[in-house]
């Protein structure tokens, strides 16, 4: 099964990219709440190249690791990777209100398709919402 989740981004492409392609911007927004925090994020944007990212609890009670490694990279248009046996694309298509963003990825079997596209639609809600408010301040 396959999910998709986007946003639309109201900022330049060049902004979009960098914010979801650099370590230290991922780290300030990626998390499903605000009870949740990255930690650490490691980026080799190349075909080939792996990323990672941990995330935890701010309470300490849990965390994980999210790893993969990219097959797929097209500057401000497409990145697509593998992550364990698990598949996903993220497509980057400017228009007139802003970027979309959307990311199809391979369900997994723990947890429901709607928990699942819920978490991930958090996710990047809270990327757009990040890129949105650093806009502003430049």
């Amino acid at each position: 099964m396959r999910i998709t989740v986007e946003t639309t981004v109201a900022a330049p492409i060049d902004q979009v990219w960098r914010a979801y392609t650099t370590s230290a911007d991922i780290m300030a927004w990626n998390a499903a709440s605000d009870d949740w925090h990255t930690t650490k994020a490691t980026v080799d944007l190349r075909e080939g190249g792996v990323f990672s990212s941990r995330m935890e609890a701010k309470d300490g009670s849990m965390g994980f690791d999210f790893a993969g490694t990219y097959t797929t990279i097209v500057e401000h248009k497409l990145i697509e990777y593998s992550f364990g046996d698990r598949k996903a694309e993220v497509e980057f298509v400017p228009g007139a209100k802003g970027v979309v963003v959307r990311v199809v990825f391979d369900a997994e079997a723990t947890h429901s398709a709607e928990q699942q596209q819920g978490g991930w639609q958090a996710i990047l809600d809270s990327f757009a919402r990040y890129v949105e408010a650093k806009q502003k301040r430049s």
